[in-house]
């Protein structure tokens, strides 16, 4: 298997790259070598992008009936080849395999449904005369070709929230997984096949260059990207020279701020749960507990008893909670932000290195933080939470919206006047209510600040792969 050197999707097939350069994929697991991952160079990239452009001619113009058949047909494919998939991905991620065959391919499946019917509802303002002797409407467009970039935490999911939107409006894609878990993409590359028409959907390897260089090629009208605030700023700045829309949904640094009325045994469960899934590798997940000061020394015991009992492990093991951390060089940064917390901090379960093979980390549970720590402000991307106590709802709110990210929060509390002026106050892009992390098709998903901008699921996804003309029309 070591062996195996990934292939481009290029026009419909799968092209050998020319590059020299090549990454291993490494199993996160047992840190095996599973294969090699080329770095593909700029002529490979405008290949992909000139199939795109190719294939953009044609699917641009189909019906949305014709394109909402072969998304339906797509989705019924990813589901009969579930297992494929799921054994894909786990070979890069490691998560539990029932963890990505109902959370990635399945809910995948399901989003891209969703998007298939919405590209039969694009709506516009009905026709009008706004200026006499003169009647004007709008067009709802597909943009033209799109470039893609998604990460390693999500893969397959990442990958169907930017397909399903992007091609349902009528786009062509060429997306770049991440060099560390291109495996389940190409599966689904291959599932196109006789769905989709050649051009339709295209996948570039590589590494962060090979990304650079999709973005920056003058051909696509929108770049997207899943990713760490780095990666956004980077493309955010190549898109504007190029003068093309930008869509990022980068990190967070989630709250959950906890008042005194909740019954705390249940609470605990539900953030541990929220904090520690997919190992914390999620953008989303809770990172940092704001608790009123009244019941802040019986949360901590109850969250800390929930993160022992959320054990990483293998991934066929049905008691697994989650799995490794992705990459080496991601375990090794998880591992030393806890090496160099400040004096002041407590660990009070955690924070230590699982076994002395593979990349798990042990659920974390920190107290004793200032708001101003780096654990507090930076994003971890691990199953590492801290607690803070509050005195009061204005201090709270200060403490959650203090930091730079401004993706995801949630509120727990009984008293309903307390959630509507929280969700008012809160900075986020998403407020959950007695819950965390929950996420349907129907619903937009983004943030504020270097959290990014855009929004991935429901109808305003699809109007992110859109564009708006204006047509006039004289009586005469």
């Amino acid at each position: 298997m070591a062996s195996r050197v990934l292939e481009n999707f290029i026009d419909g097939k799968f092209v050998a790259s020319e590059s020299e350069d090549v990454l291993e994929l490494v199993n996160p697991v047992d840190e095996t070598v599973t294969g090699y991952v080329p770095v593909s160079t700029a002529a490979e990239v405008d290949s992909a992008v000139a199939a795109a452009a190719r294939a953009f001619r044609s699917w641009g113009a189909t019906t949305p009936r014709e394109r909402q058949t072969a998304l339906l047909k797509l989705a019924d494919a990813i589901e009969a080849h579930s297992s494929e998939l799921v054994a894909a991905q786990c070979r890069n991620t490691g998560q539990p395999k029932a963890v990505i065959a109902a959370e990635e391919v399945a809910a995948g499946a399901d989003q891209l449904r969703f998007f298939a019917g919405a590209a039969r509802l694009l709506e516009g303002r009905s026709a009008g005369e706004y200026v006499e002797g003169f009647t004007s409407y709008t067009r709802r467009e597909p943009i033209g070709v799109v470039a893609q970039i998604t990460p390693w935490n999500y893969p397959f999911l990442m990958a169907m929230w930017k397909i399903g939107p992007a091609l349902a409006a009528g786009n062509t894609v060429v997306l770049k997984p991440s060099d560390t878990t291109p495996d389940s993409t190409l599966v689904l590359a291959r599932l196109t096949r006789g769905l989709l028409p050649d051009g339709v959907f295209n996948v570039i390897l590589g590494d962060a260059t090979s990304g650079a260089a999709l973005v920056a090629h003058p051909e696509p009208g929108l770049a997207s990207i899943t990713g760490s605030v780095r990666a956004g700023m980077a493309v955010a700045a190549s898109a504007a020279r190029g003068l093309k829309r930008a869509h990022l949904e980068l990190g967070g640094k989630a709250p959950a701020v906890v008042f005194a009325d909740v019954d705390i045994e249940s609470t605990a469960a539900d953030i541990t749960q929220a904090a520690f899934f997919n190992a914390g590798q999620d953008c989303t997940a809770v990172t940092r507990v704001l608790v009123h000061e009244s019941i802040h020394e019986d949360l901590v015991q109850a969250l800390a008893k929930n993160a022992r009992s959320l054990r990483p492990g293998q991934p066929e093991d049905p008691d697994s909670f989650c799995g490794p951390l992705n990459n080496r060089r991601h375990f090794d940064s998880v591992l030393e932000t806890m090496a160099a917390l400040p004096s002041h901090a407590t660990v009070v379960t955690g924070g230590e290195r699982l076994g002395d093979s593979g990349f798990f980390v042990e659920p974390t549970v920190i107290t004793g933080v200032c708001q101003s720590d780096p654990i507090v402000q930076e994003e971890v991307f691990g199953p590492v939470l801290t607690v803070q106590p509050f005195v009061d709802e204005a201090q709270a709110i200060t403490y959650a919206n203090d930091v730079r990210y401004a993706l995801a929060s949630s509120v727990w509390t009984r008293d309903h006047g307390t959630v509507e002026r929280m969700a008012r106050a809160l900075n986020f892009g998403a407020v959950w209510v007695n819950c965390h992390m929950v996420l349907t098709a129907e619903m937009p998903h983004g943030g504020f600040k270097h959290s990014g901008y855009g929004k991935d699921l429901s109808m305003y996804s699809m109007e992110e792969y859109t564009r708006i003309k204006h047509v006039m029309s004289a009586h005469r």
